[in-house]
This record gives C-alpha cells, structure tokens and sequence, in this order.
C-alpha cells in the first residue's frame, strides 16, 4: 500500500498528499488543463483534491469538444474557465488539434490532464504536449486498450479489473503507466456495478499521479515512466483491491464506512 506520509531517499513523501512543506503564496502554483467530452468524474475527483489543496497546483480551464458536457457545469461551478470547442466545426483531426493546442495555450499550462476526452489524439498534439500529457484508462494496462473494456473483462472470465494512470504516446492507450489500482471481479458483477467499482479507483489515483507530476517527480524518460528519478515497472505502482479499499475506508466518516 501506499502510505501517503512515506519517505523517498530524496525526503519526498511517496503518497503525494502531505508533503512536509507549506505552501508559499508568493510562488506561483503549478497549472492544469483538463480535457473532458462527458460528466467528468474524474475532474471532479481532481477539483476536490485541489479544494483540500492536495493536487500539487490549479486546474485553470476545462476544454470539451461536447457543448452538453456536464464536466463543464463542474466547471464553471468551481470558477473554472470553461471552454467549449466542438470538432464537428473542424474538417480533419489536424485541424481540430492544432485549434485545440491554442486554446490549451492560452492557459500556459504546466499539465494537460484527459478526463474522459473522448477522441483519439494526432501525433501533432501528443507530440506538442510530450511528456506533460496524462489519461486515466479504466484497465490494468497493457490489457484492455480501447472501449467497452468492463464487458470484455467480464467476457473472458477475468478475476482482476482496475484502472490505469498513464502518459499519453502516439500508441493508443499505450504509454507508460504511472500508477495503477486494482479491482476485484465479485461474484455476480455485471458491466454497471464492475464500472462503479472501478471508477472509485480511478477517482483515488488520478489526484495522486496528478500531484506527482506537477511537483516534478514523475516524469516521461524516453519510453518508461519514472518516479523521483527511478524507472517505475510496466504496470507503474500498483494498489491492490485490498489497499483501495482500506484508503477509501479511511477516508469515509465513522458513521459512513459500513
């Protein structure tokens, strides 16, 4: 399990909540952009942990290339510049994501974040942004790139489903994982109570690999993630359904952990 208040050999916390330095306003904070096309979840878990101030930095501007996202009420509820910029409007997908990066810059951004973006990106952007670019995939990659991964999880029997922080690479879905928290298949899931599941994975550790690297210590080197300078393993740090749960025992009130 990750313990958030864990110690690296540089001093650092390992967890990434708590890191033993107060903030100094006089510096300004690291800034993120987050890409959405639907509710947003996942914005959300991060708007929470910036709240409680344990993302590292600021979302500063939601893109969505859906008009009726609900990630931009979120949005716009927090003071978060919203933007939409629909790519129906655009006649080919260089065209959209070299629009697309202006708008992005506008903000100057330390991170663009992909919270349920759903479009594959060109090469011109991921190579615009390499290195600073972050997509949470719901599966224990490499298994599972692409769509519908809870029924094909389900279709073939598996006893583990989660999800997957990575760095986005020209491969779909392939870049290197950062972090990654399990889930067990229970007897008797089907695709709704699989997904529900494995979206309280990823609203645990998208804020974590977020914090990580806006405060520099999870970077993109070459073909392999690293973590305060060491190369972490394919799968990146993996959360076991038993230290999920424990976490999100933690976190729930007395009165509301059963």
């Amino acid at each position: 399990m990750i313990d958030p208040n864990t110690t690296s050999s540089d001093g650092s916390t390992l967890g990434g909540f708590g890191n033993g330095f107060e903030a100094d306003d006089t510096v300004e904070r690291p800034s993120v952009v987050v890409l959405i096309s639907g509710s947003g979840s996942n914005l959300q878990a991060l708007l929470e942990a910036q709240e409680h101030d344990e993302l590292g930095g600021d979302v500063v501007a939601v893109v969505s290339n859906k008009a009726d996202a609900y990630g931009l009420v979120r949005a716009r509820e927090a003071g978060i510049d919203a933007v939409v910029l629909p790519h129906e409007e655009y006649d080919s997908r260089d065209a959209y994501d070299s629009a697309l990066i202006k708008v992005i810059e506008r903000h100057s951004p330390d991170l663009v974040v992909l919270a349920g973006f759903m479009r594959i990106l060109s090469p011109l952007f991921v190579q615009y942004f390499y290195g600073r670019l972050l997509n949470i995939h719901p599966s224990l990659l490499p298994a599972w790139p692409g769509l519908d991964t809870h029924r094909k999880v389900l279709d073939a029997g598996e006893s583990e489903h989660g999800a997957s922080v990575h760095f986005v690479t020209e491969t779909l879905d392939g870049g290197p994982v950062a972090i990654q928290a399990v889930a067990d298949v229970l007897d008797g899931d089907d695709e709704a109570s699989l997904k529900e599941r494995v979206h309280t994975r990823e609203h645990l550790i998208y804020p974590i690999a977020v914090r990580w690297a806006l405060e520099g210590r999870l970077k993109l080197a070459g073909d392999v993630a690293t973590l305060d300078g060491h190369t972490l393993p394919v799968g990146g740090l993996r959360l076991s359904h038993a230290d999920v749960e424990e976490e999100l025992s933690d976190e729930l009130p007395e009165d509301e952990e059963d």
